[in-house]
């Protein structure tokens, strides 16, 4: 290392500050040019072109103390050779589950859509920061028109809206922006003074509704979750209820959370009823379609959201049923007046100066409670723009005809047993082992059929065949939840995991 660093102060205009030479670039880009390459080449192999192999394994299962040694986690004071970093790309690879083979059913994302991927790949390559014109040109543009088309399937004539990174994050937003509306003040003089402010969601309203009340200062206790159906859909005379019962405490309500596509059961709320009430009461509506609103891309089952048009805001994930990758998760509001950048902006100088040479209501990035941000927008658009609207129309209709042609067999199967009959694409049953069979109905019963899934689940894990998810549900016992989402999941898929079930506990 001295003799290069005599060398290279001998050559012209070297400069040498406090021991470290300045000239030339520290990286040698020609190595890493190499290694860029032979890593893509991997995941090409590995990741991209097993994705459709149903031979290959869901997940190479392995314990945390194990897979610690496996992955040789330490980092060190010298680093390591390409050929050790590229076996180490190979060690995630094979130790991650893959969620984009076909019999990965356990999330409410799932499946590899290539367009996708490969505007991921640019975004990541570029690195850029989704805030001003002057450094995300491309994508701020791509923003606004995916945000546009977007604001057309809820129905609305014109609207705002953001990407940001998850649901949870989208429907905090959508929480803030409606207290701001009750109370502008909020933004300047905090929450001292205030009334006690209340909203509500249903009793299978996603569990981000009590995160979000807790990050906000608003209170868990002043959630009022409204009781729900047997399918799982909020009972709009409940909500007329508590609203009622709130103002009557001395309360303010000032937001109604609907779901559409609830994460458990599928269930879409009654959004026209719970509207009459907001408009009613002047409550804002902010619909959680973080799961059910690609439903709106299909002409037949987007009277799943009949109403939607009348919300205030809207939560709508594309990275689950329509495979735009994670994250994808727009925020999108019927307001057009700036309430967003009212809401949440805090004029940087440094980023948002209005002398700027061009257009600055470009600037989007005050509409934030983010500084950077990534271009998540463009994962959906580049991907849309090659599918259209009618290739994601038929990703919806056929997650859910295949959901349906699940049902029909479940119905069929001795041993498996539906919850209730889905709307959408969540499919959630019990199997009963043959030795269950014959048991009386009771708490014994109930008991040992709430063992039986954690055993399967334990057991497809080990052996890497596939992954579908369990939970116990108000009150009732522990049942398998499928979600079809993937265009990569066939019939023969369908039919696979009914079969492995019965395989898997054939014994217990």
């Amino acid at each position: 290392v001295g003799v290069c660093k005599q060398e290279m102060l001998q050559k012209k205009n070297a400069v040498l500050v406090d021991g470290v030479i300045l000239n030339g670039p520290i990286m040698d880009s020609k190595a890493g040019e190499k290694f860029v390459e032979e890593a893509c080449k991997i995941i090409m192999e590995e990741v991209v072109q097993k994705a459709d192999d149903v031979t290959e394994k869901v997940c190479e299962w392995q314990a945390p103390e194990t897979l610690k040694q496996i992955l040789d986690l330490e980092m060190r004071d010298t680093g390591e050779c390409h050929q050790k970093i590229l076996q180490l790309c190979r060690d995630v690879i094979k130790y991650s589950v893959k969620t984009n083979h076909p019999r990965f059913f356990n999330q409410l994302y799932a499946g590899i859509d290539y367009y996708s991927l490969v505007a991921r790949f640019i975004t990541e390559a570029l690195n850029p920061s989704v805030y001003t014109y002057e450094v995300s040109p491309v994508f701020l543009l791509v923003e606004e028109a995916v945000i546009k088309k977007m604001i057309e399937f809820v129905g609305w004539e014109e609207g705002d809206g953001i990407f940001n990174p998850g649901g949870s994050v989208s429907n905090m937003y959508a929480m803030n922006l409606a207290r701001y509306r009750f109370c502008p003040e909020i933004k300047e003089k905090g929450l001292s003074g205030l009334p006690r402010l209340v909203l509500f969601a249903s009793e299978e309203c996603h569990y981000s509704m009590k995160k979000a009340a807790s990050f906000l200062g608003i209170g868990t206790e002043n959630v009022y979750f409204i009781k729900t159906d047997e399918r799982g859909k909020m009972i709009p005379e409940e909500l007329e209820k508590q609203v009622q019962r709130a103002r009557k405490e001395g309360s303010a309500p000032f937001l109604v959370c609907a779901t559409a596509g609830t994460t458990v059961l599928g269930a879409f709320d009654p959004l026209d009823e719970i509207a009459d009430i907001c408009e009613k009461h002047g409550l804002w509506l902010h619909v959680d379609a973080s799961w059910g609103g690609s439903a709106l891309i299909s002409r037949k089952h987007r009277r799943l959201l009949h109403g939607i048009h009348r919300a205030d805001s809207v939560a709508w994930n594309p990275h689950k049923m329509l495979l735009a990758g994670i994250q994808c998760c727009a925020l999108l509001v019927k307001d057009n007046t700036g309430l967003l950048k009212k809401c949440y902006s805090a004029e940087a100088a440094y980023l948002f100066q209005q002398d700027k040479f061009y257009d600055v209501s470009y600037d989007t990035g005050d509409k934030s409670i983010q500084c950077s941000r990534r271009p998540d927008a463009f994962k959906f658009w580049l991907m849309w723009k090659a599918l259209g609207t009618t290739g994601l129309e038929e990703r919806v209709n056929r997650a859910l005809a295949l959901a349906r042609y699940l049902v029909e067999e479940i119905k069929k199967r001795e041993g498996f047993q539906l919850l209730l009959e889905p709307e959408y694409a969540n499919i959630c049953f019990w199997y009963i082992p043959p030795s269950l069979r014959k048991m009386e109905d009771g708490p014994e019963f109930w008991q040992k059929l709430h063992q039986v899934a954690p055993i399967i689940k334990e057991r497809m894990m080990k052996k890497g065949s596939m992954m579908l998810g369990y939970q116990p549900h108000r009150g009732k016992v522990n049942f398998f939840r499928q979600v079809v989402i993937s265009p990569q999941v066939s019939r023969e898929d369908m039919d696979f995991l009914l079969d492995e079930i019965e395989l898997l506990a054939k014994d217990l």
